[in-house]
């Protein structure tokens, strides 16, 4: 063989591999991570499919010997256990369902209707989120409870109350969940790419805002409210700071709430308490499994706006 044929040899196509073995690395980190999260899950349920007395015994990788035992012995055993369920999926349908309507009215307002001090009031919104929830527990506790000013403003014979009054009931969990800043930046920024010709093209044909709204705007929007309803449900299921200062009754309380003191009694007993933690982890898995692709799609379309 000739010095010139040898050196058009075909020799190693070094990017081609660098290329795979980056990928093959790529999705070794990827599949770590994920068992690493579902690892915790994957445990929880094992552990609560297995007796108390069982609950150390090998093989820890499958539940054997398979019970129901734990999930018995909480719905017997604790009657308020339904209530803090219901309890929970009311607070929470009633907040997404209120917080879904007052963002989306007011990112319409800031989208498409001008009015004074606009810009100023948009920016306080956005100041505000970046203020920690743990500051402003205090002032909304006061607000929600007693009161700013203990015993109200005074005008002659009339008395204003600064609070509501609210506290142990559901309703004090509930009112300052009805509207959200970062829910009204979201809408906000996907009403600013909203195409006005339909919305001109509804008032022409004599419908007013209001209608233009609430049947043009809305339904057009559902891919972005579903998306904020889920967040705002996940939100106000898993809430505990909140509902924790605000409810003093046992039978008001979520199922956050409730599991507490639901470990505090059976401590020892982990497989029952992870048998009711699973209570609590379960709802949002299927709902989020189920609306997984309005979520994604919605997430990719609001960070792609320009405000």
């Amino acid at each position: 063989m000739s010095i010139s044929s040898a050196s058009r040899s075909p020799g190693i196509e070094w990017p081609v591999v660098l290329t795979r073995v980056r990928k093959v690395i790529f999705y070794a980190i990827l599949i770590f991570w994920t068992l690493l999260s579902i690892a915790p899950l994957y445990f929880t349920l094992v552990f609560s499919l297995k007796p108390v007395v069982d609950a150390y015994t090998p093989p820890i990788w499958w539940p054997v010997p398979f019970t129901f035992d734990n999930y018995q012995t909480i719905l017997e055993t604790f009657d308020l256990f339904p209530r803090w369920v219901v309890n929970s999926i009311n607070i929470s349908v009633v907040v997404t369902l209120f917080r879904v309507l007052f963002c989306a009215m007011a990112g319409y307002s800031f989208a498409r209707i001008e009015f004074p001090f606009k810009k100023f009031i948009f920016n306080m919104l956005l100041v505000s989120m970046m203020i920690p929830g743990v500051v402003t527990l205090i002032p909304q506790f006061l607000i929600i409870g007693p009161g700013l000013i203990r015993g109200g403003i005074s005008l002659g014979e009339l008395t204003i109350p600064t609070g509501f009054n609210l506290i142990d009931s559901p309703m004090g969990v509930i009112l300052p969940g009805v509207a959200d800043a970062f829910g009204v930046f979201m809408m906000t920024q996907f009403y600013k790419s909203f195409p006005k010709e339909l919305e001109e093209a509804a008032m022409m044909d004599g419908s007013g805002r209001w209608g233009t709204f609430f049947r043009i705007v809305l339904p057009i929007s559902q891919t972005q409210l579903l998306t904020l309803g889920l967040l705002t449900f996940q939100g106000a299921w898993n809430n505990f700071m909140w509902p924790l200062l605000v409810l003093r009754s046992p039978e008001f309380f979520t199922l956050p709430i409730g599991l507490q003191w639901f470990r505090g009694e059976y401590y020892t007993l982990y497989s029952v308490v992870l048998a009711g933690s699973l209570f609590n982890t379960l709802p949002m898995l299927i709902i989020f499994f189920v609306f997984q692709r309005y979520f994604i799609r919605s997430i990719a379309s609001t960070g792609s706006k320009e405000g």
